[in-house]
């Protein structure tokens, strides 16, 4: 199976697949509750057959050319990961998003491993516009998308019911000329 380096840091980001539910699993619960402050897949994925149900949703998501999973691993362990929770390729259209366990947080992994998934949905997969929402005091998860480059498109007030509360969902994006040109200019320095 192919893996994608994300830096010197032996940081690698790799295809999250059925047969990784064990993993994915254990990646939950190490960090099921820094995870679940801001969004609900540690409330989906809580043992071995929910796991593996999640990651097959991803493969029939893949296989459908709808949305990817892909896992950022360090030292051989799954820490996090960045997908694409859906994608319309017809219209070219698609929403990122990721997790991290609190071990791995504050590396920059999601920065890198946003970038690749970004840069393949508009190169490979003519994607023109990809999305990223956060909830509004998801302060990390919004400083990704200024790093990525993203435009502040508005905030969906109280739009997401969530653990007995109504949260703020900001809206970011970045469109595909947007990221080519700031490609380029990353590129000629």
């Amino acid at each position: 199976m192919f893996a994608i380096s994300l830096g010197d840091d032996g940081a690698e980001l790799r295809p999250l697949e059925p047969w990784h539910a064990e993993e994915f699993l254990a990646n939950m619960d190490r960090g099921r509750e820094f995870i679940g402050q801001y969004i609900s897949l540690p409330d989906v994925v809580t043992d071995l057959e929910s796991s593996r149900a999640y990651l097959r949703s991803y493969a029939d998501k893949a296989a459908t050319d709808t949305g990817r999973i892909c896992g950022i691993w360090t030292g051989g362990k799954l820490v996090g990961g960045v997908l694409f929770r859906t994608m319309d390729i017809q219209r070219g259209s698609a929403e990122a998003g990721c997790w991290l366990e609190p071990s791995a947080a504050g590396k920059g992994l999601v920065t890198r491993a946003a970038r690749v998934i970004i840069d393949w949905a508009i190169e490979e997969r003519g994607i023109h516009r990809v999305e990223w929402v956060a909830a509004a005091a998801n302060e990390p998860s919004i400083a990704v998308a200024r790093r990525l480059g993203m435009t502040r498109d508005g905030v969906l007030r109280e739009s997401y019911f969530y653990r007995g509360k109504r949260h703020d969902m900001e809206v970011w994006s970045v469109l595909a000329p947007e990221w080519r040109a700031k490609k380029q200019a990353a590129d000629s320095k």
